[in-house]
């Protein structure tokens, strides 16, 4: 057994770990850290507190959850000398920021709240351009590149992929 559960004896016997946990419920507490001399024990009720370093954010009230893929219809060819798509023309010379990981995709921190960034937006490499929650995780996006906000291409809510193109940006 290890050190800090020893049947007895130990810093943290068995019978140290009980008396610690009435205690925690007597006293209403979540959480207790003990620790002598290299022994150390964590004690928690409760769901597990997220120790990985990033900043959790309230869940919103509702998420949609991510439908099926639809079958697309095949792209329908443009007629003999019809001028090409606008957007294609006008997303030219414009730098996109991509997810960095899947999840799903969040405007604001919470439902209600403005969105970090909108269209006409001056952005900084360090802005905050959104949250991507992955796992429960909530993490937020900067923008890597200094510029103004042209066309933000993911609605509130939706799911996306690595490296999916969320806005873009003239430098």
């Amino acid at each position: 057994m290890p050190r800090e559960a020893s049947a007895a004896g130990g810093p943290f016997d068995l019978e140290n770990l009980r008396q610690l946990v009435e205690l925690m419920d007597k006293f209403d507490l979540n959480e207790v850290k003990l620790q002598r001399g290299s022994d150390r024990v964590i004690v928690r009720r409760g769901p597990a507190a997220d120790e990985c370093g990033h900043v959790g954010f309230p869940m919103p009230m509702s998420m949609p959850m991510a439908a099926a893929p639809q079958a697309v219809a095949p792209p329908v060819a443009a007629a003999p000398g019809a001028p090409p798509p606008a957007a294609a023309s006008e997303d030219d010379g414009l730098t996109p920021i991509k997810s960095p990981t899947v999840g799903t995709f969040y405007q604001a921190a919470q439902p209600g709240e403005p969105a970090f960034v909108k269209p006409g937006d001056k952005v900084r490499p360090e802005t905050t351009v959104c949250i991507i929650e992955a796992m429960k995780v909530f993490n937020q996006i900067p923008a890597k590149v200094s510029g103004t906000i042209v066309r933000v291409l993911v609605k509130d809510g939706d799911p996306v992929d690595f490296g999916q193109p969320l806005y873009l940006v003239k430098e």
